[in-house]
């Protein structure tokens, strides 16, 4: 990825680069660990993983992409109207699918924007169906079994009344049966196989539409896991599927913060709220102009690490709401004037570096990018 020029956005406190290229090799790469022809979907929810969903879902539909998941009903509606307005015939036919389930009385608005439902509960199975029968059309959803994650989706008991009472669903059009894995980023993790024996068994009950059962770190477990519709997200924003395991996804995300002051310090002092940190001897502390009010974590307080070039700069002190102070003391002067660059989360400095840190995930540390940053987007 190559970062914007220095004086791109004189008037921006920090600069989020987000490669739309790097997020269209990764559908790409992920694609061709499929097998046995099986489609890829792709999960935008949270805004496309906080990197902005009116950019990142044209692109990947643009990269073949025509099957999309999002959490909530409201990101289905907004999914639909952002493939609607690129006005491509085959993006705008694409299908939404909607994880959260059917809300109650909201019926309409999945038919308005063609949103699928993924049904969750006998309640919700039969909202839907009495929806289609009372407008006569037997709009699409999906089913949501519940394979052991004890979240969303038919439990046990349910679908056994499903196996008993076939009508229930008789008449509904079921394009999609999925269930979601738990510990699929462990590959040795016993409750993959667990869950893979259970989800077959599923199948057994509810053959109709495709199988859907992959998720990011699901792709790479093989085979047998990817069924007819694999469905990654993170992959897709350039995070590492498999823990322990080197990182074959491209990276998406640059995040440069400007450098707004340097201060010489001559005499012990602290930096920062709650004089957490103390120089002790002399030193140069830079201030950048960003903080956890733009996702840059608090917890990543003392922590942290930014980068100048190649030269690791520590975080010391507070990261405060709109100002990060970093150890600059190792850096020629030349590169520490004000309006220069740190990268927060860069290519020494990726963001599960910056997760480890902060004592976190990468899916929250991008997920928590704010709405304060100059966005740049490589490769519109």
């Amino acid at each position: 990825m190559s970062p914007p020029a220095d004086n791109a956005a004189p008037h921006a406190g920090a600069i989020l680069s987000i490669d739309l290229g790097a997020i269209q090799a990764n559908y790409k790469l992920l694609q061709e660990r499929l097998s046995g022809g099986a489609e890829m979907g792709c999960v935008v929810k949270a805004d496309a993983y906080g990197l902005g969903a009116e950019k990142v879902a044209p692109a990947l539909a643009r990269a073949g992409a025509r099957v999309f998941f999002v959490a909530l009903t409201e990101e289905g509606i907004r999914l639909r109207q952002i493939l609607n307005d690129t006005g491509e015939s085959a993006f705008v036919q694409a299908q939404i699918h909607i994880l959260g389930g059917l809300m109650k009385g909201a019926e309409e608005a999945y038919d308005a924007s063609r949103l699928i439902p993924v049904l969750g509960s006998l309640d919700e199975i039969h909202d839907w169906k009495d929806f289609c029968r009372r407008i006569d059309t037997p709009l699409p959803c999906a089913l949501h079994v519940d394979t052991g994650m004890l979240r969303l989706g038919l439990p046990p008991d349910e679908l056994d009344k499903l196996a008993e009472e076939p009508a229930r669903i008789e008449g509904l059009d079921v394009v999609t049966v999925i269930s979601h894995l738990a510990c699929a980023d462990e590959p040795e993790h016993p409750k993959n196989a667990e869950q893979l024996a259970a989800f077959r068994q599923v199948r057994k009950i509810l053959p109709m539409g495709r199988a859907s059962f992959a998720n990011s770190s699901g792709i790479f477990l093989g085979p047998d896991y990817h069924f007819d519709l694999a469905r990654p997200g993170v992959a897709l924003y350039g995070l590492g599927p498999t823990l322990g395991e080197p990182n074959s996804m491209a990276k998406v995300v640059r995040l440069q913060g400007k450098i707004a002051q340097v201060r010489d310090v001559d005499s012990p002092q602290t930096v920062g709220y709650g004089a957490t940190h103390r120089i002790k001897e002399p030193g140069r502390i830079a201030t950048v102009l960003a903080g956890y009010a733009d996702g840059y974590l608090r917890s990543l307080s003392n922590k942290g690490t930014g980068y100048i070039g190649n030269i690791p700069v520590p975080v010391v002190g507070r990261v405060s709401m709109d100002l990060i102070t970093f150890d600059v003391t190792n850096v020629p002067r030349h590169l520490t004037t004000p309006g220069n660059m740190i990268d927060l989360i860069g290519p020494h400095n990726p963001v599960e570096q910056i997760a480890d840190e902060a004592g976190t995930i990468g899916y929250e540390i991008l997920t928590s990018l704010g709405n304060r940053y100059r966005r740049v987007y490589i490769g519109e």
